[in-house]
């Protein structure tokens, strides 16, 4: 076990969380914290369960094989780690009655996908880097080649997914859909706001800054 994995309770009262979503029949998440490994091994847990109540073909649509790689090594739990480790290659996975697939942005990584039927998809994982790449705006590929992905609406990488998954997760640290989708934003109490460290003081994200520097104008002019 790792010294910084999350806790066995916090995982779980987080997996129940999401469960308790299905009650409230939300369908799209959006998990929008800092700790991208703490969230996504959250996600991918209640997607694990959800599997087993209904079985099916599950996606984990992940932004590059590069994230994918650091999830498969930095992930909060031992079990995703694992399962993560092992669908990096062939990207398909058998799990009891499921089907799990790993795919990326661009749409050249979804043939695995395209042949299972629409409705035998039961839920989705979306992980979104913290960095943002303008893949979309790069009309021609390195090589010359036309860019599939320049043309396609915007957040087409999530988009294309609830049009008919009935159950989404969105990972990203401070985004906001482009194309006006509808998310339901949730976040876990024990996730508690990073410092940030400035001319060697740490202080914390609550503090407004802009709101200091108006005191200390409102001082200058008084």
């Amino acid at each position: 076990m790792r010294g910084r994995d999350i806790s066995k309770t916090d995982l779980y009262e987080s997996v129940k969380s999401l469960v308790e979503s299905d009650d409230l029949n939300q369908k799209h998440l959006h998990l929008n914290q800092q700790k991208l490994f703490t969230l996504f091994s959250i996600a991918f847990q209640y997607m694990l369960f959800r599997s087993t109540k209904s079985p099916g073909a599950y996606i984990i649509r992940i932004e590059d094989s590069a994230l994918a790689e650091k999830l498969a090594k930095k992930s909060k739990d031992p079990s995703t780690r694992r399962f993560m480790q092992s669908l990096l290659l062939p990207r398909k996975l058998k799990y009891q009655k499921s089907t799990f697939f790993l795919d990326f942005f661009h749409i050249g990584s979804w043939t695995l996908t395209a042949d299972v039927p629409s409705d035998k998809i039961k839920g989705a994982i979306v992980v979104k880097n913290t960095s943002t790449r303008p893949m979309l705006e790069i009309e021609e590929d390195e090589d010359g080649t036309p860019n599939p992905m320049a043309n396609l609406p915007k957040d087409y990488f999530l988009t294309s997914l609830t049009e008919f998954v009935p159950k989404t997760i969105t990972v990203a640290y401070e985004w906001e859909s482009e194309s006006g989708l509808p998310l339901t934003t949730i976040q876990f109490p024990f996730i508690k706001k990073e410092k940030e460290r400035v001319a060697g003081l740490t202080l914390s994200t609550e503090i407004d800054l802009d709101q200091i520097e108006d005191m200390k104008k409102t001082d200058q002019e008084n």
